[in-house]
């Protein structure tokens, strides 16, 4: 599945980047963010790009110690970047269902949510935000 890093840069050419930024519905247009906000997800790794690209059957390598340009947070968090082989050398889309790297990007958001480690991590968060959420449109007007 992955292609080693010695990869020569004529293989490495077919290959698109995606940089957790991309993704990120923390992030204005400005910031770097590439999808519609309701789209994204909320800070992605590369390592869940990688995962989840590679799962759909992309051909995936995962540089760890890349950083996205304009990401001022030099934190291990926001580090990495995720290429990913779009096309094949005739210039044929590698998967049918992906001819863009807009169609990988909005893929790789949609999908992030639903991985296990998002799950179990967010899943009673993602609850009491949800009550919070509908409890403060009664409780709010009480309390004042």
């Amino acid at each position: 599945m992955a292609v080693s890093a010695a990869a020569s840069p004529a293989d490495k050419e077919r290959f698109i980047c995606i940089y957790p930024a991309y993704l990120n519905n923390k992030k204005t247009i400005a910031e770097g963010r590439r999808i519609p906000i309701d789209k994204a997800v909320e800070n992605p790794t590369s390592t869940e790009i990688q995962d989840v690209c590679a799962a759909v059957g992309f051909n995936v390598l995962l540089e760890k110690n890349k950083m996205y340009p304009r990401e001022w947070n030099r934190d291990v968090q926001y580090r990495g970047r995720v290429r990913i082989q779009l096309k094949q050398d005739d210039g044929n889309p590698c998967l049918p269902q992906f001819p863009t790297r807009k169609s990988v990007m909005l893929y790789a958001a949609e999908t992030i949510p639903k991985l296990k480690t998002r799950t179990q991590k967010m899943g009673g968060s993602d609850q009491s935000l949800q009550q919070g959420e509908g409890g403060k449109k009664g409780k709010g007007k009480k309390k004042k």
